[in-house]
């Protein structure tokens, strides 16, 4: 997972919240939250990391705290998250994301700076997310299912590229990467300000673990 930076709410949730009777269901401009909801995420998923596409039929809007228990969350920008399709229609042992989730509590949101959810989880190196926390581990397993095969596969794939670069670099060098060069490289995954590459945070963590330990 990612930490989402939310920045300011479109001004049609804004003036919509303002009507009396304004709900969920009748705000009609979806089209410009999921435009800034794709963009803040920088064109991933909030709990994957897959690539979002934006569109009504390419992606959910996502409730982190669900609509059918928080009534007063319907329209707060805060709760408001940009989330894949996760396999929706599709059984339940292969669905993901927000179509697993569903009316599920998490006890973390990568949205909230306050979560620190860079912190809460690490990647092992056949591609699986875990998390410290036993119930947070939990969630990632049961109620998110990010390790479903093909999510486990596709962080590995880009783990094991991460790998390749750092042993060639090892023996290009014939020693130890030096810092800058591996910062260098973590920066790559998130420079800029347009859209990064999907499970960017795989390479990002790893090459922080690989950092830590020559403070």
């Amino acid at each position: 997972m990612r930490q989402i930076v939310k920045g300011a709410e479109p001004a049609s949730l804004t003036a919509h919240r303002q009507m009396p009777h304004s709900d969920y269901d009748n705000y009609a401009s979806k089209d410009d939250l999921r435009h800034t909801l794709v963009t803040e995420r920088r064109g991933l998923c909030c709990y994957c990391m897959g690539r979002l596409h934006n569109g009504p039929t390419t992606m959910k809007i996502e409730h982190w705290r669900c609509q059918s228990r928080y009534p007063d969350e319907h329209l707060n920008y805060r709760n408001l998250l940009g989330a894949c399709l996760g396999g929706n229609g599709q059984p339940p042992h292969l669905q993901h994301c927000d179509a697993r989730k569903g009316d599920s509590d998490l006890q973390w949101n990568p949205a909230d700076a306050a979560h620190h959810i860079e912190t809460r989880v690490r990647y092992e190196l056949d591609g699986s997310i875990r998390a410290d926390d036993a119930v947070f581990d939990d969630q990632l397993h049961q109620v998110l299912n990010l390790n479903l095969p093909l999510l486990k596969n596709n962080r590995k794939g880009l783990l094991d590229a991460v790998l390749d670069w750092w042993r060639r670099e090892k023996a290009r060098i014939g020693g130890p990467v030096p810092r800058e060069r591996l910062v260098r490289e973590r920066d790559k995954y998130i420079a800029g300000n347009g859209q990064i590459a999907p499970y960017c945070s795989v390479a990002v963590w790893w090459l922080g673990q690989k950092l830590a330990k020559m403070t």
